[in-house]
């Protein structure tokens, strides 16, 4: 590789191993990786795709490659891909991140799962890839992902997926499938805090919060005036829909059971959303504990930041790269795959030169090389 930016390339590719045995090394591994990360950013989905993006910008691509053995095959991509180990292919895409990002970056970082259905292969009881992703919100840029075979294994996952991030500082988010105490200890040993949601799988602990919240209420509307509590309220009107919210919260209370089992709990607090949807009102209520001090304002902002891993991360790659009706799935291809496009969705996230959406940028960059040249500077 010949520039500056193959160069750089290649730099965070070190630790990867190449798994073929040297007399199939035809096409050199930083190749097949780099010709798979142009091809998503230009718009290709699969092996094929990227074979035939490679044919047709071969010329360009041997401004940063030794082409003199050409294009790889789909089947050679699929090969490749399929065996990366993508432990050593997260540790690769967990040092572009902390090269790249800001300090601030990880400021809010949210952790939720998602399942590729497609992935699903009845004929060998092959269960639907489940992936975990951390998401930076306000950056916008996946931190890392770990995969699992079903959704309950999100317990086991999460930890590991902690040990790999950089948090110092940042708040994690995580749903009710996350409210573990294991999970809340490690967050704290990595230096984050955490904001976690309660459901009924914590049994004791959300009887306890809502049994609290209810003696509040009672409180207040016996003596009519306000309980000690820090309240943060919203209100918003978006896409034909009216939409308030109220953030409660208050320190840990003494009668919370086995609140020392659970590492630096600070505060409990209870969101209230109602809303009218086509004239018809509804409400949901949930609950939260933290490791943050009683500031609603602050509880708010990242109990409603949480949803951006879903609007931001998950629906676009369902959306921009049909991650939904991938149909890869032999060894680790479709966890390395979903890896490429958590990469390539970070990429034109963070791209300042295109104002146009995730799809047009994917064109454009398959339009004109500069444009993509640009995309590929993020390295």
């Amino acid at each position: 590789m010949s520039s500056s930016l193959s160069l750089s390339f290649c730099e965070h590719f070190k630790p990867l191993i190449d798994p073929r045995i040297d007399r199939t090394k035809f096409h050199p591994l930083p190749n097949v990786v780099f010709i798979a990360v142009c091809a998503l950013l230009c718009g290709a989905n699969d092996f094929v795709g990227m074979e035939k993006f490679g044919k047709n910008k071969r010329a360009w691509l041997g401004k940063f490659l030794d082409m003199s053995n050409g294009v790889p095959s789909h089947d050679t991509f699929g090969r490749v891909i399929q065996a990366l180990d993508p432990h050593q292919f997260v540790q690769c895409f967990a040092g572009w991140v902390q090269a790249f990002a800001d300090s601030k970056a990880g400021r809010l970082v949210n952790i939720d799962g998602k399942t590729i259905r497609a992935s699903l292969d009845r004929a060998t009881e092959l269960k639907p890839l489940h992936v975990v992703s951390a998401w930076a919100c306000e950056a916008r840029l996946v931190l890392g992902q770990i995969a699992v075979d079903e959704k309950s294994n999100e317990i086991t996952a999460i930890p590991k997926l902690l040990e790999v991030l950089e948090l110092s500082g940042a708040i994690v988010t995580i749903d009710a499938m996350g409210c573990q105490k294991e999970i809340a200890r490690k967050i704290r040993e990595r230096g984050a805090d955490y904001v976690l949601a309660v459901k009924g799988n914590q049994e004791h602990l959300h009887e306890d919060i809502v049994h609290h919240f209810a003696k509040l209420d009672e409180a207040a509307a016996h003596d009519g005036r306000a309980t000690r509590r820090s309240v943060f309220t919203t209100d918003d009107a978006n896409h034909g829909r009216q939409e308030h919210r109220r953030c409660e919260a208050v320190a840990v209370p003494k009668e919370l059971r086995e609140q020392d089992q659970w590492r630096d709990l600070t505060s409990i607090c209870r969101v209230t959303r109602t809303y009218t949807e086509r004239g018809e009102e509804k409400s949901e209520v949930r609950y939260f504990i933290s490791s943050l001090a009683a500031n609603a304002t602050s509880l708010s902002q990242a109990v409603r930041g949480h949803w951006g891993i879903e609007n931001g991360l998950h629906w676009c790659l369902d959306m921009a790269f049909a991650e939904d009706r991938s149909r890869a799935r032999t060894d680790h291809a479709q966890e390395n795959m979903a890896l490429l496009r958590r990469w390539a969705l970070s990429l034109l996230r963070q791209d300042k030169t295109m104002s146009a959406s995730l799809e047009k940028k994917r064109l454009m960059a398959g339009w004109n090389e500069s444009n993509l040249e640009k995309l590929l500077g993020l390295f």
